[in-house]
């Protein structure tokens, strides 16, 4: 993790972004994007992680994150590090991936120029958590996140965006239970 950004404060909420290498569009399907969720379920039932807002992009991931007292550097590295060997196994398995073989090649590419992996890496190594100072930077963030879809062309609404938790902020269900600030 780059040392410019740090988690700081446990008990204050953060912006994160994280990236696949080379920023691959790996979140093209669906099976891929059911691994993040399925380990953001898990790591709120188990690890006490906090989720306010989140969208998965294509190559990429933003969220909005707090936690009940564990380090979120922890929580975080470990979501990471489970999403990387599980979404390897998927990529591995999945009989209709065409692009399967340059997608591991490129994955173990990164991992043996990164001195902190034996020979494979999914996700860049930093995720830039920014931590949100008052209500106005929470909600801008929150804008952010919600609007990537938008602006990327593949949606009008925002709330149209199944993979983000902009649907929530419109009275539909979404994906992941939410935490809200009061």
């Amino acid at each position: 993790m780059s040392r410019k950004y740090k988690f700081g404060d446990n008990d204050k909420l953060y912006f994160i972004s994280f990236a696949v290498v080379y920023w691959i569009d790996l979140f093209i399907r669906n099976e891929y994007k059911e691994v993040m969720l399925e380990s953001w379920r898990f790591c709120q039932r188990e690890k006490d992680l906090e989720i306010y807002g989140w969208c998965i992009m294509t190559s990429h991931v933003h969220m909005i994150v707090g936690s009940k007292g564990r380090a979120l550097d922890k929580i975080i590295g470990e979501m990471k590090s489970y999403t990387s060997r599980s979404l390897r196994k998927a990529i591995t398995q999945h009989s209709g991936e065409s692009r399967r073989e340059w997608m591991l090649w490129m994955m173990r590419r990164a991992g043996i120029k990164n001195g902190n992996n034996n020979d494979w890496q999914l996700w860049q190594q930093h995720n830039k958590p920014l931590e949100i100072l008052n209500i106005e930077m929470f909600y801008q963030k929150l804008e952010y996140i919600h609007m990537n879809p938008v602006e990327a062309g593949f949606i009008e609404k925002a709330e149209d965006y199944i993979y983000s938790s902009a649907r929530d902020f419109y009275g539909k269900k979404g994906l992941i239970e939410l935490c809200y600030v009061v």
